[in-house]
């Protein structure tokens, strides 16, 4: 890579995979098929549409949806926004009251408080102290009204995984409908909405070695969810706006990859865990946040007693590594989703989250292991 730094930030974005950039790039030029897809005239629109469709086939395949409960948006965020915002004001006949979680991404808080500046009413569930969502707390929060419950799959800084299919299910028991944010979770675990009882699902590109810029939200047939963006009535009237037929199958060439290596990238992302963990063993004071054996392998957040955050970051320059998510980077409080979850402010001020990823290698880990003993040893002596 062209950094100095070795990067071990994948959760917050990944670099795209060559085999999908190669594709990408096939789908922007004179030469190659770059037309509008919605041109629906003459060859070239109708080469664009099938690429569009295509790419359509290859995420809803790793998710086992029907290619038309696939609907086109910029991003998780946006995924996130259309999920919330435009089923809850499509449904809001039946009921004002959405539940969700402290810890959830910042796509998912930032909209539900929006929801309930605009009259909605938000249940906001906390954690367990591992960092997941308990069945029997999100039956006590449900109420007649409740309409929607939103919770994420994998938690993305600390990479616990929630039972979505507990949570579905009670949640449908209500007759509330289930959204989950899945950014984090697609290619890392199996996700088959054709047995899930969930109705919708926020994915993103830029997390799985695909282009920034494009996502998906999946829709289950017959949900009702109501446009955020008007002009053209595209994406089944949910979701207007041309088409960018180059991300598109970028999006859809890495979600085929992922369906097709997720065994073998989770083979060798959990051994590069272990290495790390292991080259760490021993070390006073550190300690991992969330549950362990719950998580994903990619993610490993770590809190380290006795030393001060910043100082830890500027001494590990050699590496790229994160505070927190990415989208709330700039904040110089502790992550919320640390507090939430009951670690101690000095602790969650202190601490870093590791992320790795299919073209992180066993040096890579050696480095870092090697990085962190050096700063922890010079900033606690």
């Amino acid at each position: 890579m062209s950094q100095q730094s070795v990067y071990l930030d994948y959760a917050a974005t990944t670099p795209v995979d060559p085999r999908v950039a190669e594709l990408m790039a096939r789908h922007l030029t004179l030469e190659g098929t770059f037309a509008n897809p919605a041109s629906r005239s003459h060859m070239s629109g109708w080469l664009a549409e099938q690429a569009v469709e295509m790419g359509r086939r290859q995420v809803a395949d790793l998710i086992g949806a029907d290619p038309r409960e696939i609907v086109w948006t910029s991003g998780a965020t946006e995924a996130d926004n259309l999920a919330l915002t435009g089923y809850l004001r499509a449904n809001r006949e039946r009921g004002r009251h959405l539940v969700t979680s402290t810890i959830e991404h910042k796509a998912i808080v930032d909209t539900a408080k929006a929801l309930e500046a605009e009259g909605f009413d938000v249940t906001w569930l906390t954690p367990d102290p591992d960092g997941r969502i308990s069945g029997e707390t999100l039956q006590a929060a449900l109420r007649s009204d409740t309409v929607l419950v939103s919770l994420m799959a994998v938690n993305n800084e600390l990479g616990t995984i929630n039972d979505i299919a507990t949570l579905g299910a009670i949640a449908q028991q209500h007759g509330a409908a289930f959204h989950v944010d899945a950014a984090q979770a697609a290619g890392k675990i199996a996700l088959d909405v054709s047995t899930l009882p969930v109705d919708m699902m926020s994915f993103s590109a830029h997390k799985l070695y695909g282009p920034k810029g494009i996502g998906a939200l999946f829709v289950r047939r017959g949900t009702r969810v109501e446009a955020l963006i008007h002009g053209g009535g595209h994406e089944r009237g949910m979701r207007s706006g041309t088409l960018p037929t180059h991300q598109i199958v970028g999006m859809g060439q890495a979600f085929a990859l992922a369906l097709d290596e997720r065994e073998q990238d989770t083979g060798h992302i959990t051994a590069l865990r272990e290495r790390f963990l292991a080259g760490l063993d021993g070390l006073p004071g550190v300690h991992i946040n969330g549950a362990a054996a719950k998580s994903v392998p990619n993610i490993v957040n770590l809190g380290f007693d006795g030393i001060d955050g910043e100082s830890l970051l500027m001494a590990l320059r050699k590496l790229a590594v994160s505070t927190g998510s990415a989208c709330n980077s700039a904040s110089v409080d502790p992550s919320y989703v640390l507090l939430d979850i009951g670690v101690p402010r000095e602790r969650a001020l202190a601490s870093i989250r590791f992320s790795f990823g299919r073209f992180t290698t066993e040096d890579d880990i050696d480095t870092a292991v090697s990085e962190l003993r050096q700063a922890l040893t010079a900033l606690r002596y």
